[in-house]
């Protein structure tokens, strides 16, 4: 059972969203389809009504946060369970409850140990700063809304467009983010026993900027 908010009790930001009624996320969920160049699929829910699917993110004005780090910035879920309220604080109700660790966020507000943030649906809402984690993944380009085989995200062996294909991604899979040179991103995929490596094309991952470098 959640709490509601008690009036009073803590000073919220200006533009703490309204409330919203709690739904469980399994998120990005992936599976092999056929053999060959492995193909991965990601199982998603349905986006909330009325919000926009996420779209290929660019590098806004870098800001400080109360912890002094670059606002906005990506993380990603430490947490197997994780609950995003709509405020800052326990005491504020839950809207949604993710189910799997390493789904990237982005923080786009900071408030005390509580981070608001951006999933990759365009939801919005705040999380305790213990449950998010440095680590970077991304999802293969989640703003697509079809699986057909001319959509999915390829992984190559080298960092090229000629280069071999290691798999073929669907939209919604998760990796994890080895290191981003700007153009593309080296990725480590996990499918049950089996660990793949490859390099992406970085405009078509969620939780890389384009432009942006990691190491």
């Amino acid at each position: 059972m959640t709490k509601s908010f008690a009036r009073g009790r803590r000073l919220a930001p200006p533009d703490v969203p309204p409330p919203r009624r709690m739904r469980k996320r399994s998120r990005y969920t992936m599976f092999p389809r056929r053999t060959g160049p492995f193909v991965f699929t990601a199982v998603m829910l349905s986006l909330l009504a009325g919000a926009p699917p996420a779209a290929a993110q660019q590098t806004g004005a870098i800001n400080r946060g109360a912890s002094g780090l670059p606002l906005p910035r990506f993380v990603s879920l430490k947490a197997t369970k994780v609950n995003m309220r709509i405020g800052p604080g326990s005491d504020y109700k839950v809207a949604y409850r993710y189910l799997k660790s390493g789904i990237p966020m982005e923080i786009i507000q900071e408030y005390d140990n509580w981070r608001r943030v951006r999933d990759a649906d365009g939801t919005t809402g705040w999380i305790h700063g213990s449950l998010l984690s440095g680590e970077r993944t991304a999802i293969a380009s989640p703003w697509r809304q079809t699986s057909a085989p001319e959509e999915t995200v390829t992984l190559y062996d080298t960092p090229a467009a000629l280069a071999g294909v290691v798999a073929y991604l669907e939209p919604g899979v998760v990796g994890k983010i080895d290191s981003c040179d700007g153009a593309w991103c080296e990725l480590e995929v996990k499918h049950k026993e089996r660990t793949l490596r490859g390099y992406v094309n970085q405009a078509e991952l969620w939780g890389a900027y384009p432009d942006e470098v990691i190491k």
